[in-house]
């Protein structure tokens, strides 16, 4: 039966603020991906570490963390601790630990340090409001750390952004360089006319709980987004995750947390590779993944969209425009009218794990070539030996084209 979400949440002042770019509640076992089936190798030489991802594929690309990255309780023993007030901007110009706490209104904590300086801000029972500019807005820093602390963090701004000259400050978290979130805390930010949390370079979440209500992106970054744990509420008008910059980049990992996404258009959205090692991801969305090259390796992923549950379109040309699937257990709902389980205007590519589809028109839909090498296909309850492949006026024909794997080329 289709499943219909209703989004009461400011619809009123999200329905000017939407724009675009280029779930059901089954249950299945839990993935052996889930934060557990990935190897930590520590370089002694940089402090890293290294996620090797489960498939052996060249293409599969892995996430490199620091063990800081990965602490989700900061060091406080030199902290400086920082209460906010109303109408105030605090500047944090060192690098160094800053505890953040209280309560404010048009209150912004501006981070303005050196190139290579490692900022932290701790969040300890922050409750801020602003009208129209970020509650935290990272000018300058090698590396900003948010980190939220065992108690409840509430970040609002409720009306329009105003830019900072030439730069559109258009989140409650704006970072314009690389940003790392985790804790143990909870972070609720509602941004009624953009983004929740925006980095201009790099993004990674190790942990935390996140609620967000957006008009934007929830989270939004240009070069990568990189998520190993963390629990995750997402309504949105626009896509829960979203991942692109000016040269047709973008990269999406996600290797372990628990996903809830009821999004206007994209559940999950990268511009070149959307990969997926591992995680529960529940969406609720117009589509639920997105982009040019879509690689899942493990993980329940439940999706319902309003258009195509997972599609590759062509975006960049560093990447074949593919859908493939190694592992994990996937369930795909699609509404009525012309829409597609799993859409690819390149090829698909099934070499294992469980895929069940529910169409009412095509569950699978590509342009070049499909191969199914393992696993097991489901389409509206009955068990496929071959992917189907739609055709004009919504009917299918069975078809396994071409021969030889998909492969990135970088």
């Amino acid at each position: 039966m289709k499943k219909i979400y209703m989004y009461s949440f400011m619809a009123a002042m999200f329905a000017a603020a939407v724009t675009g770019c280029g779930s059901n509640t089954n249950t299945a076992p839990t993935s052996s991906a889930d934060n557990k089936a990935k190897t930590a190798v520590v370089s002694e030489k940089n402090d890293t570490v290294s996620v090797n991802q489960l498939s052996n594929i060249e293409k599969t690309e892995g996430t490199t963390y620091t063990e800081r990255d990965l602490e989700q309780t900061a060091d406080t023993s030199e902290a400086q601790y920082i209460t906010v007030s109303d109408n105030e901007t605090i500047d944090i110009t060192e690098e160094g630990v800053y505890v953040i706490s209280g309560t404010a209104e048009d209150c912004t904590i501006r981070v303005e340090a050196d190139e290579n300086a490692k900022v932290q801000l701790v969040l300890d029972g922050v409750n801020v409001t602003n009208s129209d500019f970020p509650v935290i807005y990272a000018v300058s820093a090698d590396k900003v750390f948010i980190t939220t602390a065992d108690s409840d963090n509430i970040l609002t701004v409720s009306g329009q952004f105003t830019s900072d000259g030439d730069t559109n400050t258009d989140a409650v978290i704006y970072s314009k360089d690389d940003l790392v979130l985790n804790g143990t805390g909870t972070l609720n930010i509602t941004s009624y006319y953009g983004n929740g949390i925006t980095s201009k370079d790099d993004m990674k979440i190790t942990g935390g709980t996140y609620d967000m209500q957006t008009a934007l992106d929830a989270f939004e970054a240009n070069d990568s987004i990189s998520v190993s744990d963390g629990t995750f509420s997402i309504t949105t008008n626009k896509d829960g995750f979203h991942c692109e910059n000016d040269e047709a980049e973008g990269t999406i990992i996600i290797s372990g947390g628990t996903f809830d996404i009821k999004g206007g258009s994209d559940g999950i959205q990268a511009c070149a590779l959307l990969q997926i090692d591992g995680g529960t991801i529940d969406i609720n969305a117009s589509e639920g993944l997105e982009a040019t090259y879509i690689l899942i390796n493990d993980g329940n992923i439940n999706i319902y969209a309003s258009d195509d549950g997972i599609n590759a379109s062509t975006n960049t040309n560093a990447y074949e425009t593919a859908i493939e699937i190694n592992g994990g257990y996937i369930t795909v709902e699609v509404g009525q009218g012309d829409t597609d389980g799993l859409d690819a205007n390149g090829s698909i590519y099934v070499n294992g794990g469980t895929i069940n589809v529910t169409a009412q028109m095509s569950s699978f839909d590509y342009d070049d070539k499909a191969e199914f090498n393992g696993g097991t296909i489901i389409i509206n309850g009955e068990e496929v030996s071959e992917i189907p492949q739609s055709m004009m006026g919504g009917g299918m024909r069975g078809g396994m084209g071409g021969f030889g794997g998909g492969r990135p080329s970088r």
